[in-house]
């Protein structure tokens, strides 16, 4: 269970039961803060609305809002008043993804009432999101120190340009990582670039795994429950892609961590040649002990001589493997998070070069799209909330990838990668 900020005296309270929350009155520690709320179920359209200001508001700093603890205004008292939980979890995941602007992704936490009616308490937990601040009827809502309140311009302006300025500084890892292309004079196919790194990782976040002695299976372990996850198979249709994550079968120590390559990528990044078909087509996932991810694939483009078309040398891009390969990312970012137990946002960024006048493959029709890409790189990044990562990273794929997508003219054949329905 993710743990609650009560106050500097209690920064990890985690309830269990309705004992603790029970405890927590009788103790006097519940007091609605900047990071805490608590009230009833919502019962009305107006209750709706009103719960969707609060969680926008939350939003800016991350926070938990508590249903089923009132306060008693008369004796500035608070007092448990278990709730009825059937679809009560459901109905305010709707609320928090249909009503603010953007929508909001939340993490909650059922705890039943010992009477064992049905009844009992939600804990809703509100992550500091990456795109904060939320609209709610066109307007946005922050946390005071007790209430949420409606946020001035000057607030508003401050809180995007503080969203621009991590957005560019994970652009510029991308960029780093894009300059220092172990392939970038081999070959002509396009190659795929993703960077993540934690917001509020410690130094030595990873250290754990990069520094075991079984690194190398234990990053091996992460690969293949990513590579193993059925829900994300059936959200990429089972579509696969060569080479995914699983080509990545040499570890290497790295500077700062750990990686798994292809062959012909040796421990110092340099690319060594061994004449075997496809040898262009390397794939490498990095692990570095502060949290950061990277991966890098070459085979982003290909030409159609190798696809059936003998007469054809064109190069064309694979759209299919950026989009498997982002999900696959995000899903070992949060296998990472889980492993390390890291609760806090990501940034994470996607790049590709050699673009420029390239079309998308369009499969078994075994000819290319009409629509030539227009720009020799792409890039796109964007903060991501573990429980978006947890329960919609869809979104967050439609986020870096749709811009690229949609110039392809192809976005809406991943509608089901793209989205989180089901």
């Amino acid at each position: 269970m993710t743990s609650i900020y009560l106050s500097s005296d209690n920064p990890r309270w985690i309830p269990k039961t309705e004992a603790d929350l029970q405890a927590a009155v009788d103790g006097g520690l519940f007091e609605e803060s900047h990071h805490l709320d608590l009230k009833k179920a919502p019962n009305s359209k107006g209750d709706n609305k009103e719960l969707a200001r609060d969680l926008s508001s939350f939003a800016v700093d991350g926070g938990t809002l508590i249903i089923g603890v009132q306060e008693n205004k008369e004796g500035r008292t608070f007092e448990l008043t278990p709730q009825p939980l059937n679809g009560l979890p459901e109905k305010t995941e709707q609320v928090a993804r249909t009503i603010p602007d953007p929508p909001l992704t939340i993490l909650t936490e059922e705890i039943s009432s010992a009477a064992d009616d049905g009844t009992g308490y939600l804990i809703v937990h509100i992550p500091a999101s990456p795109v904060a601040p939320h609209m709610v009827d066109n307007r946005y809502f922050g946390r005071g120190d007790k209430t949420k309140y409606q946020m001035g311009d000057a607030e508003v302006v401050t809180l995007h340009a503080r969203r621009r300025n991590t957005e560019a500084d994970t652009l510029s890892l991308l960029r780093k990582e894009m300059d220092e292309d172990p392939m970038r004079d081999v070959g002509t196919q396009s190659h795929l670039f993703l960077v993540a790194q934690p917001v509020a990782g410690r130094r030595d976040m990873c250290l754990p795994i990069t520094g075991a002695q079984d690194w190398n299976m234990r990053l091996h372990s992460l690969v293949n429950r990513v590579q193993e996850n059925q829900n994300l198979m059936a959200a990429l249709a089972n579509q696969g892609f060569s080479p995914d994550m699983s080509h990545a079968h040499q570890g290497h120590r790295r500077a700062r961590g750990v990686a798994l390559s292809s062959s012909s990528l040796k421990s110092d990044r340099t690319y060594v040649a061994d004449g075997s078909w496809g040898e262009e087509d390397v794939i490498e996932v990095q692990l570095f002990e502060d949290g950061g991810l990277r991966l890098f694939m070459t085979r982003l483009s290909d030409d159609l001589s190798r696809h059936g078309v003998e007469s054809e040398k064109e190069q064309v891009l694979f759209d299919a493997g950026a989009v498997i390969l982002a999900r696959h990312m995000l899903e070992l970012m949060r296998l990472v998070s889980d492993d390390v137990g890291y609760h806090g946002n990501w940034s994470v960024a996607v790049g590709a070069n050699r673009l420029r006048g390239r079309r998308r493959y369009c499969g078994q029709s075994l000819f290319p799209s009409n629509h030539r890409y227009s720009a020799d790189t792409y890039e796109e990044s964007t903060g991501v909330t573990l429980a978006e990562l947890r329960d919609a990273p869809g979104t967050v794929t439609r986020r870096l990838l749709g811009p690229l997508l949609r110039s392809l003219d192809s976005e809406e054949l991943f509608t089901k990668a793209l989205t989180d329905e089901g």
